[in-house]
C-alpha cells in the first residue's frame, strides 16, 4: 500500500508555498502557485532560503472563497494509540491561509439592492469573513482523525476482502469516500496521482483505543465511529434521505479486539430513518415531523437498503421511536415501507425505547437484547486468528435508529456490542469459561465511559451539545444526576436547534462542497434579507414585557389603574410572542447556502 508523508515544513514566499516532506529519505516538495493556484512536484533544492519556515502536520486541503483559495494545514495533532502497528492521530488545530498576500482587491463599498431596503454594505470583506468563520467552525468542531499509513476509512472485513490492486493504491484512491471527510478540499491533490503522498484521508467521528487486561492477559480494545460526509448535516435541518438513499446522520461504528496477533470486529450502523421527511425548527421545543405527501419515498428507500445490503449484509433494523404521539407516524411509516420492500434480507424490529424504560426500568432494555439474540449469534463477527487466517465473517449488521440517532441509539448499540465482545474474549480465551464481562470491574468501567463519550461525540457533532442519558451508558444505571444533566443539555440543544444551527448547517455545506463560492458572484445568498416586521415583533414583546416588569414595580396611585396598565402590556405581550411563535420559522437561523427543498 502506498502511504502517505507523515511530518512536513511549510515554506511561504509572496508568491508560493512549498511544503516539504521531512520523512527519512524523503526529497520532495510540493509547490503550489499562490497566483495560478497550480501544484507540481519539486524536490528540496528548489526552496528559496527567503521563505517564512513553520512545520504543520498534514494537508487538509484547499476552498475557494471570495477573496480566492485558501490552504488548509493541520498544525497540531495528538496520538490517540496504534493499529495494528500503525499510529492513528487526532487533529487537534488547524491553519486556513490565504494564496493572496492582501484582501485589498475586495470591493470596499458595494451597493446592494434588497427588496424594501437599500444598503451600503461592505459586502464582499463580509461574505469572506463570514465564510472563513464558517470553515473554522467545522474545524472546531471536535473528531477529526487521520493516519499516514492506514487506511481508517474501511472496517477490517472490507479490508480483508480486497484485490492485490486495491492495496496497491494511494490511501486517497482507496478511502471509502462516504467517510472521507476532506474529499472535498483535496480534489486538486486527488487529480495529480504524483501528489497523493502529500495528503491522507481524514475522517470525522470518534476513535478510542485502551489497552486492557482481563486475567492477566493484556489486549487492546478499540472503538471507530465513522460520520458519513453524505447528507451531513445538523439536527432539524437534516432528516431522512436524499434522492440517492443516503441518510442524515449516518455513523459506521466499529469495536475491534487485538490480542496475541489475532483480531476480532464487530460492526454497527445508525441513520436517520430512510424516507423523506422533516423536522423543521419552529421555536417550540419538539417541533412536528413532517412526511412528505408529494415524494416516492420507496425509490429512496430502496436505494439505501440496497446498498447496505451490499456493504453489510443483511439487515435488522431497530426502530427505537416512540409508538405514540407525534413520532407514531414515522414508525408505522418506516414499517409498511419494509414489507412493502418484501426482502428476506431485511428484518424490521420496533421498540418503543421510552415506554420499556419509563419509571426507570432500565433493566427492560434485555427485553430487546434477548430479542436480537439469535440473529446476532447469526450474523456472528469478523475474526483473524494469530496465525493470520480467517476464521469468521459478519454476515448482516444492526442498523438502530431514534429520531435523532444519538441517545437512544448509543445505549442500545453499547449492549450489543458488549454481547458480541463477550463471544470475541472467550474465544480468544482472555475469558473463561462461565465469566461475564460485568464482572471484570476495571475493564467494564474503561468500556462504559468510551462508549459515553461516543455519544458525546456524536452528539456534539450532530445536535450540537452532549449525549442525553450517558449516565446508564457509564453506570449501567439511570440516575437523578442525570436526568438534570439531560435537562440542561436539552435547554442548550433548543436554543442551538433554533438560533444558531443555520450556520453550522451552511458551514458543513460549504466545507464539504455542497456549495461552492463564485467569485464572479456580485451577491452571495448570505444576503438574505428577512421581511422588516419580524425583525420587529420580537423587539415589540420585549420592551412590553419590560413595561409590565415596570408597572409592577412602580404601582399607579390606585390600584385599578396599574392593573390597566399590566392588563395592556401583558395583552400586547401575549399577542406578539403568539404571533411569534405562529410564524416560528421565520424567526430561527435557517440555512442559506443551500436551498431548503434540497434538506427536506
Amino acid at each position: 500500500m502506498a502511504t502517505a508523508y507523515e511530518r512536513f515544513n511549510l515554506h511561504a514566499t509572496p508568491e508560493k508555498f512549498y511544503i516539504e516532506a521531512c520523512d527519512d529519505g524523503a526529497n520532495d516538495v510540493l509547490v503550489i502557485d499562490r497566483v495560478s493556484t497550480e501544484m507540481t512536484l519539486s524536490g528540496i533544492k528548489d526552496i528559496p532560503p527567503s521563505g517564512v519556515t513553520r512545520p504543520i502536520c498534514g494537508i487538509m486541503g484547499t476552498i475557494r472563497l471570495v477573496a480566492g483559495m485558501y490552504l488548509i494545514v493541520i498544525t497540531r495533532k495528538r496520538k490517540v494509540g496504534d493499529l495494528f502497528g500503525h499510529t492513528v492521530w487526532k487533529a487537534l488545530e488547524f491553519d486556513v491561509i490565504s494564496y493572496k498576500k492582501t484582501i485589498l482587491h475586495l470591493t470596499d463599498i458595494q451597493v446592494i439592492k434588497v427588496p424594501n431596503l437599500n444598503l451600503q454594505y461592505n459586502a464582499d470583506m463580509q461574505d469572506n469573513k463570514t465564510f472563513l468563520s464558517m470553515i473554522n467552525n467545522v474545524l472546531n468542531t471536535d473528531g477529526f482523525y487521520f493516519c499516514t499509513d492506514y487506511d481508517l476509512s474501511h472496517t477490517q472485513q472490507r479490508l480483508s476482502n480486497t484485490s492485490p490492486d486495491f492495496q496497491e493504491m494511494s490511501l486517497l484512491e482507496r478511502a471509502d469516500q462516504r467517510f472521507m471527510w476532506n474529499g472535498n478540499l483535496l480534489r486538486e491533490i486527488i487529480a495529480q496521482p504524483e501528489l497523493h503522498k502529500f495528503a491522507f484521508p481524514v475522517i470525522h467521528g470518534f476513535i478510542v483505543m485502551k489497552p486492557c487486561c482481563i486475567n492477566g492477559k493484556v489486549f487492546e480494545w478499540i472503538l471507530i465511529s465513522r460520520r458519513s460526509c453524505f447528507r451531513a448535516g445538523v439536527r432539524y435541518y437534516v432528516r431522512g434521505i436524499d434522492s440517492e438513499g443516503h441518510a442524515a446522520n449516518f455513523v459506521e461504528t466499529e469495536q475491534i479486539v487485538q490480542y496475541n496477533n489475532s483480531q476480532a470486529s464487530f460492526v454497527q450502523t445508525r441513520g436517520s430513518m430512510p424516507f423523506f421527511w422533516s423536522q423543521r425548527p419552529n421555536l417550540r421545543y419538539k417541533p412536528k415531523p413532517q412526511i412528505s405527501n408529494d415524494t416516492n419515498h420507496m425509490d429512496g428507500f430502496k436505494r439505501h437498503f440496497e446498498s447496505q445490503v451490499l456493504i453489510y449484509g443483511k439487515q435488522v433494523i431497530l426502530n427505537l421511536v416512540n409508538q405514540k404521539g407525534s413520532e407514531l407516524p414515522l414508525e408505522q411509516a418506516f414499517a409498511k415501507m419494509v414489507n412493502g420492500m418484501e426482502n428476506g434480507l431485511i428484518k424490521y424490529i420496533a421498540f418503543d425505547f421510552h415506554k420499556e424504560c419509563s419509571k426507570m426500568r432500565w433493566h427492560r432494555l434485555q427485553i430487546l437484547v434477548d430479542a436480537v439474540s439469535d440473529m446476532q449469534e447469526e450474523f456472528g463477527y469478523f475474526m483473524v486468528s494469530s496465525d493470520g487466517k480467517v476464521t469468521s465473517e459478519q454476515s448482516g449488521t444492526f442498523r438502530s435508529n431514534c429520531m435523532d440517532c444519538l441517545d437512544r441509539t448509543n445505549v442500545i448499540q453499547s449492549l450489543l456490542a458488549r454481547r458480541s465482545l463477550q463471544s470475541q474474549l472467550q474465544r480468544m480465551g482472555v475469558l473463561h469459561v462461565g465469566q461475564k464481562i460485568e464482572e471484570q470491574a476495571d475493564f467494564e468501567k474503561i468500556y462504559k465511559n468510551a462508549w459515553a463519550d461516543n455519544a458525546n461525540a456524536c452528539a456534539k457533532q450532530y445536535a450540537g451539545t452532549g449525549a442525553l442519558k450517558t449516565d446508564f451508558t457509564r453506570t449501567g444505571k439511570r440516575t437523578h444526576w442525570g436526568l438534570v444533566m439531560d435537562g440542561w443539555n436539552s435547554m442548550i440543544r433548543y436554543y442551538k436547534n433554533n438560533f444558531s444551527d443555520g450556520f453550522r448547517q451552511d458551514s458543513i455545506d460549504l466545507f464539504l462542497g455542497n456549495y461552492t463560492v463564485d467569485e464572479t458572484e456580485s451577491l452571495t445568498p448570505l444576503h438574505v434579507q428577512k421581511d422588516y416586521k419580524f425583525l420587529l415583533l420580537p423587539v415589540i414583546m420585549v420592551v412590553a414585557f419590560s413595561m409590565c416588569i415596570i408597572c409592577l414595580l412602580m404601582a399607579g396611585d390606585t390600584w385599578t389603574e396599574t392593573l390597566a396598565y399590566l392588563l395592556f402590556w401583558g395583552m400586547a405581550s401575549a399577542l406578539t410572542a403568539a404571533v411569534i411563535v405562529v410564524n416560528g420559522r421565520e424567526f430561527v437561523d435557517a440555512p442559506k447556502l443551500v436551498q431548503k427543498e434540497k434538506m427536506d
